[in-house]
């Protein structure tokens, strides 16, 4: 009796698995085949407006303080960031607070890109990887120099390309 009953269960789970091993095979097959729909220009043009978004992004920064930051970051549900001194990620909303609750700590915040690779992924999405070198000082006048690691995806939207997730990591001193 138990036989009976154990039976069609495995019967179903096995052609379950079966679907499933059948559907994730053709996703395979035809992800392998997929060739980008743009060509070399088109991935400079992208690589070209990132470097342009990260300039602007710091020269705001620069110019208007940590606020600026906010209209480079993604605000989508998809949006993470795991920030220095952090072992989780933060969600978009987690990103705001911080910077508003710090952004009048400040006088000054200079960070330019010391190396800086994008790779086109698609006409809406690159990856990013560089070093970049930050400078700040705080309202007291102190001033500290940190050299950070970046590596983090951007995505294009109606109003320009937005941070959508990433790492930074303070490079230990030697």
């Amino acid at each position: 009796m138990n036989l009976k009953i154990l039976t069609p269960r495995n019967n179903f789970q096995s052609k379950n698995h079966y679907c499933f091993l059948l559907v994730f095979s053709l996703v395979f097959l035809f992800s392998c085949s997929y060739t980008h729909p743009f060509d070399s220009k088109e991935q400079d043009e992208i690589k070209n407006e990132v470097h342009f978004m990260f300039n602007e992004y710091y020269a705001d920064v620069r110019d208007q303080g940590l606020l600026a930051e906010i209209k480079y970051l993604d605000s989508s549900a998809d949006f993470f960031w795991v920030a220095p001194g952090y072992q989780n990620i933060l969600t978009y909303d987690s990103v705001i607070s911080i910077v508003k609750e710090n952004a009048n700590r400040f006088k000054s915040v200079d960070q330019h890109w010391d190396t800086l690779e994008v790779h086109a992924l698609s006409p809406n999405l690159a990856s990013y990887t560089g070093r970049i070198t930050s400078d700040v000082t705080d309202q007291s006048g102190l001033s500290m120099k940190h050299v950070l690691v970046e590596t983090g995806i951007v995505i294009k939207r109606e109003n320009g390309w937005k941070l959508l997730s990433g790492q930074t990591t303070v490079v230990p001193e030697e």
